[in-house]
């Protein structure tokens, strides 16, 4: 491109060349020079937004201002609805964790008034002379997040102490061990006796507990009766099969209320004591059998007072 200057105050007419470096140089100081002017006049305009009069450019420092606080505020929405959910997350979680909390007080024998978990604990104490610190919106959030992975972590490991405490209890409940009659004292106990139909020494496989006639018989424990009738010598008797190849045996009664596939609870009246079978009287003979072999009850057994 030429270009050429005349005037007056020169002898001849100047001519310039501009090749194409020198045009994509003006055009990017020209363009830079643009820029500068732009961000000098948003800065101006917003230094200065209370004291501009004129309506347009107000109106347009307005507009940019209304922008910018939308996006700050759908922003602030944004957070705060996923503080919210959050939130809401860890509350539920909390619930489950009290409801978890209360069990394991429960199977631990822990007094209920000792652990309200209902409600909040009572704290207190003096005002500290340091300044109190406000926390900044982020670090809130991170607060909360800290919050939901430890409530996370806890929630599994109380899981896991409710199942182990849970599966104790449960194995508790299939051991033998509450009174089958109601009884304070053994009438003849685990071990070697007199047998008293033939006057030998002989081993007495159970204990017996001597009751009148049509006295209730108890489950020891749950299970599942295993065996409901006649023998000639325990007479009307029912084994009750409790897992783990443990099963307790119920013998002489006088009459049977279970029968063979039958389900019972710890507790259940089962039968009835009696005089049947190889017996001089009234009374239950009761055994505690492991893998088939006869174990003392007194193991199991819980006695009265």
């Amino acid at each position: 491109m030429n270009i050429i200057l005349v005037s007056s105050n020169l002898a001849k007419a100047r001519n310039i060349t501009l090749t194409r470096v020198h045009l994509i140089f003006l055009g990017m100081a020209f363009l830079l020079a643009a820029l500068v002017l732009a961000m000098a006049l948003n800065y101006l305009s917003l230094r200065y937004a209370d004291k501009i009069d004129s309506p347009t450019l107000r109106s347009l420092v307005l507009s940019v201002q209304a922008e910018e606080q939308e996006k700050t505020q759908s922003y602030l929405r944004d957070s705060l609805n996923a503080m919210a959910i959050r939130m809401g997350q860890m509350q539920a979680q909390l619930l489950r964790l009290d409801s978890v909390g209360a069990r394991l007080a429960e199977l631990s024998g822990i007094k209920p008034q000792e652990f309200l978990f209902n409600q909040d604990p009572g704290q207190g104490g003096a005002v500290s002379a340091l300044a109190s610190q406000e926390l900044s919106f982020s670090e809130v959030g991170s607060r909360i997040q800290e919050m939901g992975i430890l409530l996370d972590d806890r929630a599994d490991k109380f899981g896991a102490l409710d199942s182990v405490l849970m599966q104790d209890r449960l194995q508790k409940k299939m051991m033998p061990s509450i009174m089958p009659v109601n009884a304070k004292w053994y009438s003849s106990g685990f071990g070697v006796r007199i047998d008293p139909f033939t006057g030998r020494r002989i081993f007495h496989e159970g204990v017996d507990f001597s009751a009148v006639k049509g006295t209730p018989i108890h489950a020891a424990a749950g299970g599942v009766v295993v065996y409901s009738g006649f023998h000639a010598e325990y007479g009307n008797m029912i084994d009750v099969d409790h897992g783990n190849d443990l099963v307790s045996r119920y013998a002489h009664a006088s009459r049977r209320l279970v029968k063979v596939g039958e389900v019972v609870v710890r507790g259940q009246k089962i039968a009835e004591v009696g005089s049947t079978g190889r017996s001089t009287g009234p009374h239950l003979h009761f055994e505690v059998r492991h893998k088939g072999l006869p174990q003392n009850p007194s193991r199991f057994l819980k006695m009265p007072g």
